[in-house]
């Protein structure tokens, strides 16, 4: 699964033909521990599954956008610095 746009509880059930709910995907993100190790916990058991059910000539990935959220009243340093942002057309 993938998107090259906004992406919304509701658009990730349609895409599971509704096998997990909207309300389901808004409650496991308010209520999930984040990190990686806490986000392995939660899917481990979906990719095993998947995994048994997949030929092994078949791979299949999980990928994870750590997407740039604004934060206008930061500083600037090594690690953070200024991002074009799409939807304002400005730095």
């Amino acid at each position: 699964m993938s998107s090259f746009g906004p992406t919304t509880a509701t658009g990730l059930s349609k895409m599971l033909d509704k096998a997990v709910s909207h309300a389901d995907v808004t409650r496991f993100l308010s209520q999930v521990e984040s990190g990686s190790k806490a986000l392995w916990e939660q899917v481990k058991p979906f990719v095993r599954a998947a995994e048994k059910e997949l030929d092994k000539q078949e791979s299949s990935f999980l990928v994870i956008d750590d997407s740039i959220i604004e934060k206008a009243y930061s500083d600037e340093n090594g690690l953070v610095t200024v991002h074009y942002d799409h939807n304002k057309a400005s730095t």
